[in-house]
């Protein structure tokens, strides 16, 4: 019998070592993460936004949105894909319909905030969170959800008081996000390498997961060693592969304005770019169901009036 996702990523979470994951926003990038050789994959809010609606990640998408895109991704994959389930799309009933929808769709985890609607990107100004009571009801819900559900999907607890409020209060609501039964927990914005270890020694039996945002977040960026030896288990990279596709695609558009194509070594051969998006297994799959006989081709005749 095949492993579950959410057995498999348990597995990856039970494993030494600090893993890895790149953010995919559709199923050609997750396909990407896979061939690349990674363990598992983030779907990110923020990168899945640009790219289906051309729009920022401040809660203009919605629920429906999302799972219609997590579920081409996994479809396309066989390594566990975790979903950013965002504050859960409501109270804490909204958040049990969220965690049974993405139990369907075939998710390994879902990590859950604790903003206030619409929310907003965990690295950009105006966040706010809700209260204490409310934020570890949610988490509690999505534990009961999975248990009604009989699943073992991953529930990976977030929390943004540590812009909205405090460092401190961060550090509370991770604790009763622990206490409540979440699998994995997430500050988001840390600011420095010391609120990362802080954040580190709580709960200590609870892995710890690091959203390194690139390219200019609050959170330093530390090397895998380093995040191994702070206390992180996992770790997310959300916007490597959007942010290197924008400029990318940016850099072939001034190539084509330009009258040329884009450079060698830019862009793959049209064989490498069959092969990714799945031609040649196609073609093979093909084979098992030829017939000796070819196509059956137009034939030319006459219509006889009486």
């Amino acid at each position: 019998m095949a492993e579950s996702p959410a057995k498999a990523l348990r597995r990856i979470l039970d494993s030494p070592g600090v893993h890895l994951g790149p953010s995919c926003f559709d199923a050609l990038s997750a396909k990407l993460v896979e061939r690349a050789g990674f363990d598992y994959c983030f779907t990110s809010g923020f990168s899945i936004s640009a790219a289906r609606l051309g729009l920022p990640d401040v809660g203009l998408i919605s629920f429906g949105e999302m799972m219609d895109q997590g579920r081409q991704i996994i479809q396309a994959v066989s390594i566990p894909i975790i979903a950013d389930g965002d504050n859960g799309y409501g109270n804490a009933m909204n958040v049990k319909r969220t965690i049974r929808e993405a139990i369907r769709a075939g998710y390994a985890g879902i990590f859950l905030e604790d903003q206030v609607s619409p929310k907003a990107c965990g690295h950009t100004r105006g966040r706010k969170v809700v209260p204490r009571d409310e934020a570890v009801m949610r988490i509690k819900a999505a534990i009961d959800a999975r248990k009604e559900s009989g699943s073992d999907i991953v529930i990976i607890a977030r929390t943004d008081s540590r812009q909205a409020v405090s460092f401190d209060e961060s550090l509370w609501r991770s604790q009763a996000f622990a206490d409540v039964g979440a699998d994995v927990l997430l500050i988001d914005a840390l600011a420095s390498r010391e609120e990362m270890k802080a954040f580190c020694k709580i709960a200590p039996s609870v892995p710890k997961m690091a959203n390194l945002l690139e390219g200019g977040g609050k959170t330093p960026i530390l090397n895998p060693t380093e995040l191994e030896d702070v206390g992180f288990k996992i770790a997310a990279y959300p916007l490597s592969l959007m942010g290197v596709s924008i400029r990318a695609m940016q850099n072939a558009l001034k190539s084509i304005k330009g009258g040329q194509i884009p450079s060698h070594g830019s862009i793959p051969t049209f064989e490498e770019i069959k092969e990714i998006v799945g031609f040649n297994s196609y073609y093979e799959e093909e084979k098992r169901y030829a017939t000796n006989t070819d196509h059956v081709s137009s034939q030319k005749g006459t219509f006889n009036k009486e």
